[in-house]
Parts: structure tokens; sequence; C-alpha cells
């Protein structure tokens, strides 16, 4: 017991936040492998099982069995349970059942906490702890109850489990879904392409839930007084209104325009909001152009928000790297955005972060094609959906081999923790301090 009070003491709050992500992907694992969690009453092979669990807990959405028609109630409640604790934040969840059995949060515990939803300080961290829950389940309960009427239409009953299944899904972008049938596989939300109320509740949620708990807390506080949100706040509202209008008004134009009344506008809008970590899909991806599959890879890599249920290499990242670009056009020393200026630290852990999921995410589509032997093409649009948790799919991934399924799996798990998360677990403190050599220039480009 000491030895492990000693270790716990040892381990920092980033190698504490990635190894909480890795117990409950086993523990969900191991649930998932039962024989009463599959409608075939047979114990579920450990790699499908652990895919399907990282899948949940990273709330990515691939998968290699159909939720709705493999999984039985139990199996699915589980899977729910694991997007719920991968969306919230292993840590959130630890903090929230401390908080209830009435213990008093430490300050270990708040300092993990801050790193696990990217809080500016350790101060108020519990009160904001109790917004996040607060907030989360009354949007999630909302989300069900919008639903409910359409798939209890359809479902009668069971419609019930449907809504609340699927706005937990939403809101925290996994993208699971349970609506495939043993004879309709992997149907996700394709019949429901013109229901205006499920499509307008799932682009809330998947909104919602994507710009990170600290901008509601802006939201909440300021309402439209913009000239008081955070800079982080303004930069994640505005980039966020940006990646959801402009590649709409693309895809509408490009594969849905000849679709009569407002189905295409349903189209080109949810293809636009689920693409960023979200994983729904209302068409046929395979049946959309090039171009607009391009376009897709490129909003699966931006993601959403830090400090969200999303994944991705977060909306900051896309508008820190753009700001730089903008400095360097207008031949300016300093980055400046809404009249803030943004330090070089930022800078730098934006360019490193951008870089490090342009490798793993090229990289790793390279692998899956020389061993799967497929279009390169194709593969960059599956491991673009697992390291930004998206899990919109092709429909390659069912058919991978063990090998190409372990790399989407460890894709899945860097998309969800964080480069930066794993770089600081990695990286002693000490060893980021170095002599300051002498300074010399070098040109680029």
């Amino acid at each position: 017991m000491r030895r492990y009070m000693r270790l716990k003491k040892h381990l920092t709050s980033f190698q504490i936040i990635i190894m909480g992500f890795a117990g409950v992907i086993l523990a969900g694992a191991f649930l998932l492998m039962l024989p009463f969690s599959s409608t075939s009453g047979k114990i579920t092979p450990f790699f499908d099982a652990l895919f399907t669990s990282t899948s949940a807990v990273c709330v990515t959405g691939l998968v290699v069995v159909d939720s709705g028609s493999y999984w039985t109630m139990f199996g699915q409640a589980v899977i729910l349970l694991l997007i719920q604790i991968g969306g919230l934040g292993v840590i959130t969840i630890a903090v929230a059942f401390a908080m209830l059995s009435g213990k008093k949060i430490s300050l270990m515990q708040r300092s993990v906490m801050q790193s696990a939803i990217s809080a500016p300080q350790v101060g108020g961290i519990v009160r904001l702890t109790r917004f996040i829950l607060g907030g989360t389940f009354l949007i999630e309960i909302t989300g069900a109850v919008a639903m409910m009427p359409s798939f209890c239409s359809r479902y009668g009953m069971r419609g019930i489990w449907m809504a609340v299944f699927h706005s937990i899904s939403a809101f925290c972008n996994a993208g699971f879904d349970i609506l495939g049938t043993k004879t309709h596989q992997f149907a996700s939300l394709t019949g429901y392409s013109g229901n205006g109320v499920i499509n307008i509740t799932i682009m809330l949620l998947i909104i919602i839930g994507g710009i990170g708990f600290l901008t509601w807390e802006d939201i909440y506080l300021n309402r439209f007084q913009w000239k008081r949100y955070r800079l982080q706040s303004k930069l994640i509202l505005c980039t966020t209104a940006f990646l959801i209008v402009v590649p709409a008004v693309f895809f509408y134009f490009e594969d849905f325009r000849g679709l009569t009344g407002m189905h295409g506008v349903w189209n080109a809008l949810f293809q636009s909001v689920t693409t960023r970590t979200a994983g729904y899909n209302t068409a046929d991806l395979a049946a959309m152009s090039g171009a607009s599959q391009a376009l897709m890879i490129i909003l699966m890599l931006i993601g959403g928000a830090p400090g969200s249920t999303a994944g991705g290499m977060k909306t900051t990242t896309f508008a820190v790297m753009i700001a730089n670009a903008a400095a360097t056009f207008r031949r300016r020393d300093q980055i400046q955005v809404f009249h803030r200026r943004l330090n070089d630290e930022v800078v730098r852990n934006a360019a490193t972060i951008a870089g490090m999921y342009m490798a793993l995410f090229f990289c790793g589509a390279f692998a899956i094609s020389v061993i799967e032997h497929l279009p390169l093409s194709a593969c960059l649009f599956e491991t673009a959906s697992a390291v930004g948790t998206v899990g919109l799919t092709l429909g390659l991934t069912p058919d991978l081999g063990v090998v190409s399924k372990g790399i989407l799996i460890m894709l899945m798990y860097f998309g969800r923790v964080g480069g930066l998360t794993l770089i600081y677990a990695a990286v002693p403190e000490k060893s980021r301090y170095i002599a300051r050599y002498p300074e010399e220039k070098v040109n680029v480009g």
C-alpha cells in the first residue's frame, strides 16, 4: 500500500490521465467479452471487444461489429457508460464520485482535473466540475426528450432507449448508433436524413459538446457581452462557425443540390457538423465526390475544441496556425487575434500538435495500405477518422486484419488523450529546460 502511495505521488497529472483512460478501456473490453453482452450468447473475441471499448472510451465510433444487432441491451449499456466516461473524461468522473461521497478534493486531484479539462487555473475547479456535470446531464436529457417522439413512433417503447443512447452518444461526439439490424448493418442515421427534428437535435448536441466546457462557462456568465469572453472562447466559436458554414455550402453544391426540398440542406449541414469528431452520417459517404471526401479528411483532423467531448488536433490549434500564417504574410513579428497577442509557446505547441497529427495520420494510412493492399486514399480517410476520434468510415474498418485494427486502436487512443498530454507524460519536467545556445538564422521556404 505504501509503495502504491509513493508511486501515485511520483506520477504527474498527465501520466494519471493516460493511465486512467487505459484502465477504463481494458475494463470495458472484459465486460464486452462476457457472453450476455452479445446477442449470440458467445464470448466476444478479445480484440473485437478491445477495439469497441477503445472506440467508445475515445468517443470515436469506429466499429468492427454492428452495435445495434451484435450487442444485447447490457452490451449497449456498457458501451454507453464507456462513452459517457470518455466524453466527460476519466478524471471528471472520478472527481464527481469523490464529490458525491462527500470526500474532500485534494490539491493533487484538482491539479489533475485542471489538466484534464484544460482549465486556466486550479482555483474554482470544483465549482467548474459541478457546472460541467449539471450542464451535461441537462443537455443530454433535453436531447433525449426531443428525439423520443421520432424514435417511439417507429420502435415503440424501445424508442426511449434509442433516444437516450443517441443523445449521450451525440453529445459526447462518439458517433455510436444502435439503429442497425441483422439485414441492414452499420446504418447510422441514413434512415433519418430527411427528419428535421433528428437532424437539428443531433447537430446541436454535437456542437454543444464540441465547443468545450470553458466556452460553456463564458456563454453562461457573459451571455451576449462578447468583449468579456476569453480569447480562447472567441477563437473556438468563430472557428467552429466557419468550419460548419463553409464546408456545408461546398457539400451542398458538390453532392446534395439535386435533392428535393430541405433534404439536400439537411444532408450538407449534417455532414459538415458530424465530420469534426461526431461520426454519424445521413448520407452514403462512399458515394460522395473525391473532393468532398478530401475536405472531410481535413475537417476530421481539425476536430473540436480543447477541454470538450471532441477529439482531433483542436479548433484552437487550427486557428493559431492560420493566425501565424497571416502574421507571416503581413510581415508582423507578433501574432495578434482579437486585439490580443499570442505568445511563442502557444505557436510552438500548435505547430508540434499539427505535425504529430499529420505524421500519425499519414504513417498509419501508409502502413494499412501496404498491409491490406488497399488504395492509400481510402486508408487516409480511415486513419483521419481514427486519430480525429470521428468514427466515419468508407466501410474498410470491419474487414481489416488484426495488425491494421491495432494501428487504428493506437490512433484512437492518441487522438483522445491528446498530443501534449502524451508528450508531457513521457518527457520529465526537468528535461524540457536546457541551456540557451547562441542564436543563428536559417532560411526557410
